[in-house]
This record gives structure tokens, sequence and C-alpha cells, in this order.
């Protein structure tokens, strides 16, 4: 009896763009490691999970990268951005820095699984309020949120962290909150959790802290 060769599972999306979609070379791709009685996993966060044999992992993720799809692993890690469609133009909401956001902090392990989430006005398509956490461009500045919960009976809206925001600050502090989180959370304790335990202030200050003194490294 031959031994079942075994299968790594990837997350895979279309990049950040317009929406979550897919053309029809993806697709094509994705089939291709596909068995005929396999299916695709939807998730939430505008991802797709393929499982492949583990033999073909390197082939796999090199040609999907051709045809333009982003592979994330899967656990407990950074998922990749969730964003809104930037109905108002890909410069006035920023999707240049939605996209280069998403390289800094998809993939990064974390205690437990972190979704972040980036909406370009106020409107917030993108929920940024009750995810992990959530950026808002509002005008030229980005709001910073954190810990928000969208299930459950104790769901609620992420705690503002800070306002107006320029790009390369936006960048630094994201950064480092995902780092407090990784050097401070518990093992499988969400973000919202952790927040509540490590306090807002104390998460704050020592953002705060951290940036300056980054800057200070920089002058």
């Amino acid at each position: 009896m031959e031994a079942t060769e075994k299968t790594i599972k990837l997350a895979v999306n279309g990049g950040i763009d317009f929406g979550s979609k897919l053309n029809a070379k993806q697709l094509i791709i994705l089939a291709k490691y596909l068995e005929e009685d396999q299916e695709l996993e939807l998730t939430t966060f505008q991802q797709l999970y393929i499982e492949i044999p583990e033999s073909r992992k390197e082939e796999a993720i090199a040609e999907f990268a051709q045809a333009g799809l982003s592979c994330y692993p899967v656990g407990s890690f950074v998922k990749s951005l969730r964003t809104c469609n930037f109905c108002k133009g890909a410069e006035e909401e920023g999707m240049p820095v939605a996209i280069d956001l998403n390289k800094r902090i998809a993939g990064k392990p974390v205690p437990f699984t972190l979704k972040p989430a980036y909406t370009g006005c106020p409107v917030g398509c993108g929920e940024p309020l009750i995810n992990d956490i959530g950026i808002m461009k509002v005008k030229d500045g980005y709001s910073l949120y954190a810990g928000g919960k969208s299930k459950g009976q104790d769901a609620r809206p992420g705690t503002l962290l800070y306002e107006q925001l320029t790009q390369d600050e936006l960048y630094q502090k994201v950064d480092i909150l995902i780092d407090i989180y990784n050097e401070n959370g518990k093992k499988r304790e969400p973000v919202h959790k952790f927040i509540a335990q490590f306090g807002k202030s104390e998460l704050l200050e020592m953002i705060n802290a951290v940036f300056q003194s980054k800057k200070q490294d920089d002058l």
C-alpha cells in the first residue's frame, strides 16, 4: 500500500488591489494543484486555503507568484491586510500605503492569528474597527486602532491608539505594536485580551518609548 504524501496548507490571495478578485489565469494555476474532488477553502479574510503536496511547495509558490498570487503561511501569523475597495481611487485612499504595510507585516509570527484591516476613508468598508489591528485613512493622516472583536457576546470595536499619523509613523508604530504583542502576549492570546491584560496606557507608553528610541538612533 502506497504511503500518502504529506500535504501543506497555503493561504493565497490576489494581493492588495481594488477588492478581492482573481483573474482567469490565477484560477487556472490554482486548479492545476487541485485533485478532481479537492476543494478550496474561502476564508472571511479575503484568502483562499489550498492544500498541496509538500514536495511541490516551492514549485507552487513560484507559479503562483508568476500569476500575481500572493502566498502566506497558515497558523499563528499576521494575516494579509484586509482592505476596502478603494472606491475613490488608489492614490486618494492610500492603496500604496496598504500595499507597503502588507509587505511589512503579513507573515510575521505572533502568539495567535492576527487579523489587520485597512480602509481608505471613514466609511470603513475594510472593517478596521472590528479587527485585531485597524487602520483608517482620514484626510491626510492615519488612525490606528487595536483590539477589535467581531464575534461573540463580547464583540466590540477596537481601541483608538493614534490619530493623524504620517505614513512613516504608521509603519513604525504598527511594527512596534506587533513586536510588543509577540514578545509579551501569551500563547493563543488574541490581541483584544492582550491589550486588556497589558493595559492601554502601558501599551501606548511602551510604543512611544520604542518609537522615540528609534528616532534617536536614526539621527
